[in-house]
């Protein structure tokens, strides 16, 4: 897969989660604050990224700049992604369904801002175990990675596919190309 280059995408950042986190010392609480953030351009491509700084607007910057580092590129079938994938990252488990058309983004917090920027306009989803932003953004990201779209799978598997369009019959409901 060729790597993506985001300079050259028209990137918009959205915060997911600004958090302060005070350290105590002799003479008072110093605080440092962190920034998830993600980058995308509503094309189909993604990153999310951490930040930590201590002042907010450092902080966002850096988690811009490690956002763009990792950008990833998500197949999708119209608005909605190819396929079911669900996705563990540390105690965050996070499910993604694809859905029809017209029925929006049913997804809570970190989950529905990748989505969003990624630019998927119908999709279901549901996050279980740990709700914590930094581990539900970062399994959503491994979800969307994980997902593969018919071409892909069928060049793997060495097989044609069949094209339905909407609205037509099937075009052959003969062999695949290996006689299987």
């Amino acid at each position: 897969m060729a790597k993506i280059d985001p300079n050259k995408l028209a990137l918009e950042e959205r915060v997911v989660q600004i958090n302060r986190v005070a350290k105590v010392v002799r003479g008072g609480r110093r605080f440092s604050f962190s920034a998830v953030i993600v980058v995308g351009d509503g094309q189909g491509h993604v990153g999310a990224g951490l930040g930590k700084a201590g002042e907010v607007p450092e902080a966002i910057r850096k988690g811009v700049e490690d956002a763009k580092k990792n950008v990833i590129r998500i197949p999708m079938v119209g608005t909605t992604i190819p396929h079911e994938v669900r996705q563990v990252f540390s105690a965050s488990r996070v499910m993604l369904k694809p859905a029809s058309q017209g029925t929006g983004v049913i997804a809570g917090g970190p989950v529905r801002a990748v989505v969003e920027a990624a630019g998927i306009r119908d999709i279901l989803a549901k996050t279980h175990g740990s709700t914590n932003p930094v581990n539900v953004t970062r399994a959503t990201i491994e979800a969307l990675r994980s997902l593969r779209s018919a071409e892909e799978i069928s060049t793997q598997r060495g097989i044609t596919v069949r094209v339905r369009i909407p609205g037509q019959p099937v075009a052959a409901t003969g062999e695949l190309a290996n006689g299987r």
